[in-house]
């Protein structure tokens, strides 16, 4: 099933003359829980990686011994959602709550490892060029982006950041996939494991945030909202539900690739590739949700109906307290180093 997202509920160019320069492609990528296998883009899905290359693991020192079993997450999730697709109103039986119960305890790991042993990391998704339009370009003639995470936060100076592994290849030179990759005994946090996901790319119209967007045409959009809030501060309105241009009008929320970051915790920062100062783009953004937080109108018009509908976090992920990581790109060469930011 394609997935379409709704008109905007106003014209935004027509509101604010000179947006229009400004204007940006996204392509939504809609993971969906289904059966992906490793020659299709997929979030949580088998990855095309050759047999004859080691897998990525992570060298970081920090413990990894004791933590949730990966199996154990896949199988509460299922019964979970079985449970109360079953019974809205009461969910899991006491038999189910009990099985529910024992798969969320946390376990060790069997021997006596040091912290800087090789830990597998988790493959998160793979992108071929071929199915997401606005993926930046990859180094060389690479059509396959590969991201990988550690399943622990404790890396950097704090110990509590999160450690990504992007890899670009040539799909057509991986002749033999590896069978069974290596995955973690155990894992720090649920949300570094996704659900088998497909992808339903959608390319869609997308504005920057307004806090990087000229002065002049940010003051108006900032004015008008201003406004609108005043009016229903007079009228004693204590929900408002008109469209907005920071979750209505601009950015989709979901996974997406291309197109502009949103900036919700921290202020609106214009960054600079680390190695050549270049401004990086926007690569990839891992949602834990598809909509919600005020962006409902996002929602595609297949999943108007709840009973067809996936839900806010179809793949499981978890970002921070249920936020976004947008990765960003050197587009003067997309050798350099990324960088991360969690909204």
């Amino acid at each position: 099933m394609t997935r379409t997202t709704p008109p905007r509920p106003l014209d935004v160019e027509g509101l604010f003359p000179g947006l229009a320069a400004h204007r940006g492609m996204t392509t939504r990528l809609h993971p969906r829980p289904g059966n992906p296998d490793a020659s299709v883009s997929s979030v949580g899905g088998p990855m095309l990686w050759p047999a004859d290359e080691p897998w990525p693991v992570c060298t970081d020192p920090h413990p990894h011994r004791r933590g949730r079993r990966p199996a154990d997450i896949h199988q509460e999730r299922q019964l979970s959602a079985a449970a109360w697709a079953r019974d809205p109103c009461s969910g899991p039986t006491d038999e189910e709550r009990r099985l529910l119960e024992d798969l969320r305890r946390r376990h060790r790991t069997a021997g006596e490892g040091g912290e800087t042993d090789p830990l597998p990391m988790i493959g998160l998704a793979q992108l071929y060029r071929r199915d997401v339009p606005d993926l930046l370009a990859g180094p060389e003639d690479s059509d396959l982006l590969q991201v990988f995470w550690c399943p622990f936060d404790a890396h950097g100076q704090n110990r509590t950041g999160m450690l990504l592994d992007l890899r670009w290849r040539r799909s057509w030179e991986v002749v033999e996939v590896m069978a069974q990759p290596p995955v973690p005994e155990v894992v720090g946090f649920e949300g570094y494991v996704p659900e088998p996901c497909v992808l339903h790319p959608e390319r869609v119209v997308t504005y920057p945030f307004a806090g990087l967007l000229p002065e002049e045409l940010c003051a108006r959009i900032v004015a008008r909202e201003e406004a609108l809030e005043e009016e229903a501060e007079e009228a004693d309105v204590e929900e408002w539900d008109w469209p907005t241009y920071q979750f209505d009008l601009s950015i989709p929320p979901g996974w997406r690739a291309g197109g502009y970051p949103s900036w919700n915790l921290t202020d609106a920062t214009a960054l600079g590739c680390p190695a050549c100062a270049a401004p990086m783009e926007l690569l990839l953004t891992i949602d834990s949700e598809e909509w919600g937080g005020g962006s409902g109108s996002w929602m595609p018009l297949e999943e108007r109906d709840p009973a067809v509908s996936a839900g806010l976090g179809p793949t499981g992920v978890t970002v921070g307290r249920w936020g976004k990581l947008n990765i960003f790109a050197c587009p003067a060469d997309p050798g350099h180093p990324h960088l991360k930011s969690i909204q």
